[in-house]
């Protein structure tokens, strides 16, 4: 019989115990105020020596930030010549604004002084008759233009006889595609080679022309500096179209076509609309110091 106060190991019996490990004792230490946050704050020292960082990595970072940096500004260089080129021969407003490929030649000084009209403007009346192509022989040899136009841009000229003027055969470099034509005069083969009015009689009509007296149109139609040889072919596919609708398809020509027109309008006084102006600068810009024919 145990008295409530008294021992149970005082008074041999055994103590029994339970199996939850709350009830165990460890030899585990007790644990100190760092662990629970207090006292000195920070890691705890490392075992492991310290160690200085390599200067190599630091250089080798400025390098590739540098190296980075210099091709980012060859970048923009590259994009800034590109729109420089480019633009410009998009838009020929943007070339004149900017100053870049801005034609400064014979040429475009001409272009600049000739009258500008938004449209062109159409006029009545037009007949090509009014212009009397052929039917004048200004320098009196008894030839037509066309006949006098072969002789001049042809090569290798023959004449149907010792004593005439009407060329026989020849051999075309034609301007507007660059195709070598070999002319035979005949009913199925002279259409091959036809003669041009650089500023298309049309053309000149709505610019002009249809104030002119009869004399000015004659001398207009049969004025060798307006005249060409040319392909048929491209002739007809002309028309006539300005500059802004048609350009010769041998881009090499393209800007002598271009200063002819312009002279031939200079010469006589006709207008070109605010798009042809524009097309014949664009070309220019490929041709900046550009002389006229």
């Amino acid at each position: 019989m145990t008295f409530p106060g008294t021992d149970p190991e005082r008074s041999g019996k055994k103590r029994r115990y339970s199996d939850d490990s709350r009830l165990r004792v460890t030899d585990a230490p007790a644990p100190s105020a760092a662990d629970y946050g207090y006292g000195q704050a920070g890691p705890r020292p490392s075992s492991q020596p310290f160690s200085q960082p390599d200067p190599r990595l630091g250089q080798a970072r400025s390098r590739r930030s540098w190296g980075m940096l210099a091709l980012l500004i060859a970048l923009a260089v590259l994009v800034g010549i590109v729109i420089a080129l480019v633009i410009p021969r998009l838009s020929p407003r943007v070339a004149e604004s900017t100053g870049a490929n801005t034609p400064t030649g014979q040429a475009a000084n001409t272009l600049q002084s000739l009258t500008v009209v938004p449209k062109e403007k159409y006029a009545s009346g037009y007949q090509r008759d009014l212009f009397g192509f052929r039917q004048t022989d200004d320098d009196g040899n008894g030839c037509d233009e066309r006949e006098d136009v072969l002789a001049r841009d042809l090569t290798e000229v023959r004449f149907r006889s010792r004593y005439s003027c009407k060329v026989q055969s020849g051999v075309l470099k034609d301007p507007y595609t660059g195709l070598i034509i070999h002319f035979r005069r005949g009913v199925q083969t002279s259409a091959e080679v036809q003669i041009d009015h650089v500023v298309a009689l049309h053309n000149a009509w709505n610019s002009g022309a249809s104030a002119w007296s009869t004399a000015k149109r004659y001398k207009f139609a049969n004025d060798p500096y307006n005249l060409l040889a040319v392909q048929g072919e491209a002739n007809q596919e002309k028309g006539d179209a300005a500059a802004d609708s048609w350009l010769p398809s041998n881009k090499a020509y393209r800007c002598s076509y271009v200063a002819r027109q312009i002279g031939v309008k200079s010469k006589y006084g006709l207008t070109v609309t605010q798009a042809e102006k524009d097309s014949m600068m664009s070309v220019l810009s490929s041709c900046p110091a550009q002389k006229l024919p």
